[in-house]
């Protein structure tokens, strides 16, 4: 099972749009995923404020702003997104 973690924060519209998409892929593929709020801890606000929402599998840094479902799928599967 993959691990995914979205850094994001609180009234981003972008960060919605991505946890929106990681909720409709889920049952599609093997992946478990937890949102961290980066306003909560002041290292990763530091770190990520001007960049989320940010999404790592397993670890790796995915994506940055945008991810469709197709793109989260081929990430999955070890395959760049195009």
């Amino acid at each position: 099972m993959h691990d995914v973690i979205v850094y994001s924060r609180s009234g981003c519209h972008l960060c919605d749009i991505v946890k929106e998409t990681l909720a409709q892929m889920q049952g599609r593929a093997d992946f478990q995923w937890r949102e961290v709020d980066i306003d909560a801890d002041p290292q990763l606000r530091q770190k990520y404020n001007e960049d989320v929402p940010v999404v790592f599998i397993d670890g790796r840094k995915a994506f940055k702003y945008r991810m469709d479902g197709r793109q989260f799928l081929r990430a999955l599967a070890g395959k760049a997104p195009s």
